[in-house]
């Protein structure tokens, strides 16, 4: 049976990413990667991240990359705008990553490899399979996957990880982080805190089979 790899948060983790793909091994032909967002900022090596996810992507047949919030706001920052919120939400190890110093830029047009613009460009909201939603921090109840807000999408928390609704299919999420995966009967987190000390963590369905880069 085909399966579903599914990574969450990496935040400039590159080593971590890498060890954590060597112990799944997914298969390139069959198999579906499926990552939710945050591959930047805080952590040490998010051109790194980015350079592993493009391979990915020229290898794998299947695969998804989500934007999360992280990625939102180097979208902005790309177009000249809220430099200053990229850089309190960690975006300094990012663009010291890519090889850039103080005083920062304005804009980050044209300062980036141009295959890692596309790759920001190319991102989607949330993906979805027979049996799942993928979503980078949360979806609103009653309002269908196409129309929710990025608010929700890239940004929820305790409103959405609390909730007790059913939505129409298991949803796989990111962005709140947990000691370890925070499994409930119609959702389940799997940001397991990578950047902050603790590890990055693979879940695979059907099976819902847990991988960690450590321990």
């Amino acid at each position: 049976m085909n399966k579903v790899y599914v990574f969450a948060d990496i935040h400039g983790c590159s080593h971590e990413l890498a060890v954590l793909l060597e112990q799944v091994r997914p298969d390139e032909e069959s198999d579906t990667l499926v990552f939710l967002g945050d591959y930047i900022n805080r952590g040490p090596n998010s051109k790194k991240v980015v350079d592993i996810l493009i391979d990915l992507k020229r290898r794998f047949r299947h695969l998804i990359t989500l934007i999360g919030n992280h990625e939102q706001i180097i979208l902005h920052y790309l177009r000249g705008e809220k430099k200053d919120f990229f850089l309190r939400m960690g975006g300094e190890a990012t663009l010291k990553s890519y090889g850039l110093s103080e005083p920062w830029p304005e804009s980050l047009a044209g300062l980036l490899p141009e295959s890692h613009e596309l790759f920001f460009n190319d991102l989607v909201s949330y993906w979805e399979d027979e049996t799942h939603i993928f979503v980078h921090a949360g979806l609103q109840p009653g309002v269908h996957v196409s129309q929710q807000s990025s608010d929700w999408l890239f940004w929820a928390r305790d409103e959405f990880v609390n909730l007790k609704h059913k939505f129409p299919k298991k949803i796989i999420y990111g962005h709140t982080p947990f000691k370890d995966p925070k499994v409930d009967p119609n959702k389940i987190g799997i940001d397991t805190g990578a950047v902050y000390g603790g590890y990055l963590t693979c879940l695979v369905v059907p099976g819902e089979i847990f991988f960690r880069s450590k321990g």
